[in-house]
Parts: structure tokens; sequence; C-alpha cells
């Protein structure tokens, strides 16, 4: 019989503490449907405030809403990602003693309360005033790894004091064009703490967003989401600056940037738009790398590198011959490349080739997911077809954008707890059993 670690109890309170005390969720709701629509409406009241046409408002909130929600293209690969999950169907197994469960899991040598990590997710500051502070400190709360994004809104060091001394974090690379920012980059990241480093292949340039393009909706240009640039000693350098570490303004209003720097002559608001177009030419500049780079990054990173953006079998393998610690198999969410597989999908291809199982059983090679993931159903499918952890993204931004850090917390409490509950009435008391066991436990409909 599993033990029960003081973590795993706290799950089972959580759900026990919902009955309980009877007390409405934070964000109004456990239903991810109606977060979802709901974080649509917060966004809409933070637009009102500034905005006074309605065609100006609603275009404005759209805008916004998309970028940090939206997809490339006709947003097929994300109904990809979705439907991928659909037809995945879970087989539970009765007559298991699961009274007592167990979550906790070992990845890349580090014990993790839980195989939830929150995804790097960009410039959550257009989303909430508190911006990536309070994802990072809903994440140390919750006992969950935080990975940071290069296109924060916050500094490397601000997000690693939010996430404080006992936190775990990764740090996300957009990999910038020239070699010294990438060096200033991963000394600052050891320095803050994070303790591993995820590469992030698919965006060496945005991808094509129809929804971004007809608003011109691009954060960056204005100044957001380049606070990982302003507060780095060497790309301000290069301008004559010294480096700051900004607190972005919210709500975010690109029009008011955009006016008080051609019209107005605001000094400022030029200074924020030149460097968001100078930062932006650093980590989507169009130059791609290739495997042959990857020394660079392996002889100026000590600890573990993970390679986000995998969908292709051969590319799991070549990360494998690479020597690379871990792959997380990945499509951007469908925000990249229209008209791909579902992630899970890639995840049920590769996890069938004999090398990567191999090198997995080895510990040669951690497999972690992301794209998709909603529900505590969704991490046992995953886990299931291979996946040793999975991300968890849009979700948690829904509750960021609806009620800051408690939003953020009530996202991973619940996303834990029914991964919690679900696993147990699955028949497993051990996550780390469910790992690999997709013959067993799923069941492939084509409906």
């Amino acid at each position: 019989m599993t033990s029960v670690s003081t973590q795993s109890a706290r799950w089972m309170k959580y759900f026990n503490d919902v009955y309980g005390y009877a007390k409405p969720p934070v964000l109004g709701s456990f239903a991810i449907k109606e977060i979802e629509e709901k974080a649509r409406e917060v966004m809409k009241d933070h637009l009102r405030e500034c905005y006074h046409s309605f065609k100006s408002q609603l275009t404005r909130v759209l805008a916004a809403y998309m970028y940090t929600f939206g997809s490339a293209g006709t947003c097929s690969t994300d109904a990809a990602n979705k439907r991928a999950f659909n037809r995945w169907k879970i087989v539970p197994a009765m007559l298991k003693d699961c009274t007592n469960r167990n979550v906790e899991t070992t990845i890349l040598g580090e014990k993790f309360h839980a195989p939830l990590f929150i995804a790097p997710v960009g410039v959550q500051g257009i989303l909430h005033a508190d911006g990536e502070l309070a994802t990072a400190r809903a994440a140390a709360a919750c006992g969950i790894p935080y990975i940071m994004s290069s296109a924060s809104s916050r500094s490397i060091e601000d997000i690693a004091k939010a996430n404080g001394p006992n936190g775990q974090r990764w740090y996300q690379l957009y990999w910038p064009r020239s070699d010294d920012i990438t060096i200033s980059l991963l000394n600052r990241a050891k320095a803050a703490g994070f303790s591993a480093l995820v590469i992030t292949l698919d965006t060496m340039l945005l991808g094509w967003r129809p929804h971004d393009l007809d608003t011109a909706y691009i954060p960056f240009l204005y100044g957001v989401g380049i606070q990982v640039g302003v507060s780095d000693p060497v790309f301000m350098k290069r301008s004559g600056y010294k480096p700051v570490h900004e607190i972005t303004k919210f709500p975010f209003e690109p029009e008011k940037i955009r006016n008080a720097a051609l019209n107005a002559g605001d000094a400022n608001a030029k200074k924020a738009m030149q460097l968001g177009k100078d930062w932006l030419g650093e980590i989507s500049s169009g130059s791609f790398r290739s495997w042959e780079d990857l020394q660079f990054i392996k002889d100026h990173w000590d600890g573990p590198i993970i390679l986000k953006g995998i969908q292709r079998v051969s590319d799991a393998e070549k990360a494998i011959d690479m020597g690379i610690h871990g792959i997380i198999v990945s499509n951007h969410g469908g925000r990249q490349v229209d008209g791909a597989i579902g992630s899970l999908d890639a995840l049920a291809r590769i996890m069938r080739s004999p090398k990567v199982l191999e090198a997995q059983t080895k510990g040669d090679l951690t497999v972690l997911f992301d794209s998709g993931i909603r529900t505590g159903s969704d991490v046992i499918k995953a886990m299931a077809m291979g996946a040793q952890g999975v991300l968890i993204a849009r979700p948690f931004m829904y509750g960021l954008a609806i009620a800051g850090q408690a939003g953020v917390e009530q996202i991973l409490m619940q996303t834990v707890t029914d991964m919690h509950l679900t696993m147990g009435l699955c028949g497993y008391s051990d996550v780390n059993d469910i790992v690999g066991k997709r013959d067993e436990l799923l069941e492939f409909i084509d409906d």
C-alpha cells in the first residue's frame, strides 16, 4: 500500500474543503469552459477603463484575448490538440487498492510534488497587473515548478525573487541571435536559481496568426514582454543604456504608447518602441539554428537541457544522439504551424520508437508533454502515452486574468486534485505507475 505524504494529503484536503466549507471558487467555477469565458469577460472590463468607443473597445479586447489564447492560421492545430485528447479514452480498472495515492515524482534527478509544470508563457503583464510575479508566487505556494519565458514582462531576477528560495524553477530560452546576449541570459538564469534550461525550437520566427495581423497586435514592439532584455546589461549596453527592472503598466494600451512616440514626441515611448524592436530582433530574428549549434548551449549551461517543440520521431531520436537530457513534445499550443497534428498524436508516435523507449528506461532521456492539457484526466492520458510530466498553459492564464495569484493557484490545485482522484478511480495508486501504460489504460476511439 502506498504511504500518504503530506503533500498528497493536501490534494484530498483541497477536495474535501470545497464541499466542507461550501465557499464559491475564486474563479467562479471549476469548469474550464466557464473559466475561459469569464477570463474573456474580465479582459473586456479592463479595456472598458481605457476605451470609450465600443468598436475600439471590442477590437482591442479581442486582440489582447486572441494574442494570448489564439492560434496560428485557422486554429486547426489547436483543434487537433483537443481532438487528440477526445479520441483517446480512459479504461478504468476495478477492485484495486488505491486508498492511499501518491503523485510525487522525480524528473531529471529532482523530486517534484506532482508531475505538473507551469508552461513558459510570455507577456503575462497584459493580463494582470502583477504579471509573471503572480504566477511565480502561485507556483511556489502550490509546490508546482515554474518555467519562465524569455518573453516575460518581468526580469529574471524579479521572477526568481517572487518564486522564493524554495520554489522550483526552470528557464525557457528563446535563443538570441547574438552569442554574447545568450551567454548573459544563461548566466543570469543560473545565478537566479533556475535549475534547468528549456530551449524552444519552434519559434525562430513568429507563425502566421491572422488574429494578431488583423490588428497589428504585438506587445513587444511597445516595450511589453521585453523585460528580460531591458534588464540585461549586455543587451542594454549596445544602445548606451543601463539595465532596468521594469514593472509594465496595466492595462496595456498600445495606441497610447504609439501616439506618444510618433505624435507627441515622448522620449520614453520612443525608447520603449526602439528597444522592443531590437529585442524582438534578437529572440525572434528569423535566424534558424541547427543541431550542431546546440553544442554552444552545452558549453555555456551547467545543468539539464530540454528541447521544447519536438513533434517528429526522428527529432526525438536525434536529441538522444546529441546527449540532450530531455524533450518536451509540443506544438506551441497550435500557435506556430497551422494544419499540424495534435501534440498527443505526436507523443503516441514518438513513444513507439524503440530508441526513445530504451533511452527513457535507462534514464538517458526524459519525455515531457505540452499542448492541450486542460484537466487531470488529460494529464493521465499524456502520462499513459509515455510522458513523465506535463505542462499546463492556457488554463493558468485564464486564472491569472480573472484573479491574479489566487486564480492561478485554483487552476493548479484543481488540476492536480482532479488527477489525484481520477488516478485512483482508474485503479492506480502511484502516478509513476501510469507512465507508458497506454495499452492497458487507454483505448483509441475515432468518433
